[in-house]
């Protein structure tokens, strides 16, 4: 399969600057002093870069099979290009990556399958734990409790009170998650509220299920990129996902690099988002 991201060189020179331009490329810089979107992606304007990036990694085992290894070999190298992506984003300025790493579903595979990519999630808070404080990236963990081996949880802890004031970017890992049991209690937690007095019925709007999800206090995701070709959403952000674009791309993950992000970014920046309107 070609990898090769598709060629994105603008056809024409792209504008010098302007106002609006120089000034959110100043807000990333503010927040991250190591993001230059300007110097990265010189023809997409720093206001069209999301600010929350959604990842479905999908297609690790293919690459493994594709080259007759073990599949856990190809999680691995997986977890290599979460650590590219990782950067670039901080580079570009983005705000946000939440990244589907683990559903309720995967409990499905060989036990010695999650075995071993408990370990690797060990493995990789252990590894990037000092990355963590040294980009100021903070780190949020999504999804059910119940079930993790408590070595898992334990990590899980210790990294997100170890990165709560870090300020350059936050990096969500959706790990034991499926979106339907997301809303599921976010609802009971309403009904909870609601049954206790606390909450009138009538108040209960979107922003009420909001902030009762797990993602509550981050910007819903722009743009949803789908590696190794697939074209589903997999029980993933359902709520959140209700207005962001999507891009699908046959690469599979091990093999999405810088370069692949840089397109899909240049893909949803020439996009119209109307939101239900009519287009400016």
């Amino acid at each position: 399969m070609n990898t090769t991201p598709p060629s994105a060189t603008p056809s024409a020179p792209p504008a010098a600057p302007d106002a609006a331009a120089l000034a959110t490329a100043s807000e990333m810089r503010r927040r991250n002093p190591k993001a230059d979107p300007l110097a990265l992606l010189p023809d997409v304007h720093p206001t069209r870069i999301p600010r929350h990036i959604a990842i479905i990694m999908d297609g690790n085992g293919r690459w493994a099979t594709q080259r007759g290894l073990p599949r856990m070999l190809g999680h691995r190298a997986g977890a290599k290009s979460v650590r590219s992506i990782v950067e670039q984003i901080g580079r570009l300025g983005v705000e946000c990556l939440t990244l589907y790493s683990f559903s309720l579903e995967n409990w499905k595979r060989p036990k010695e399958e999650v075995d071993a990519l408990m370990a690797l999630y060990l493995e990789y808070m252990d590894a990037q734990r000092e990355e963590f404080m040294r980009e100021n990236i903070r780190f949020r963990q999504i999804g059910l409790t119940d079930g993790l081996p408590k070595a898992c949880i334990d990590k899980r802890d210790e990294i997100t009170e170890l990165t709560r004031n870090n300020t350059a970017g936050t990096l969500v890992l959706a790990v034991n998650y499926g979106s339907r049991a997301e809303i599921a209690r976010a609802v009971q937690a309403i009904a909870g509220r609601v049954r206790s007095g606390e909450l009138d019925p009538d108040a209960v709007n979107e922003g009420t299920l909001a902030e009762a999800l797990d993602t509550h206090g981050l910007p819903d995701p722009d743009l949803l990129i789908r590696t190794a070709g697939e074209m589903r959403i997999s029980n993933f952000l359902l709520w959140q996902l209700s207005y962001a674009e999507f891009y699908a791309t046959p690469t599979l993950w091990p093999d999405f690099t810088p370069e692949h992000l840089n397109y899909a970014i240049r893909n949803y920046a020439s996009r119209s988002r109307t939101f239900g309107g009519l287009k400016a």
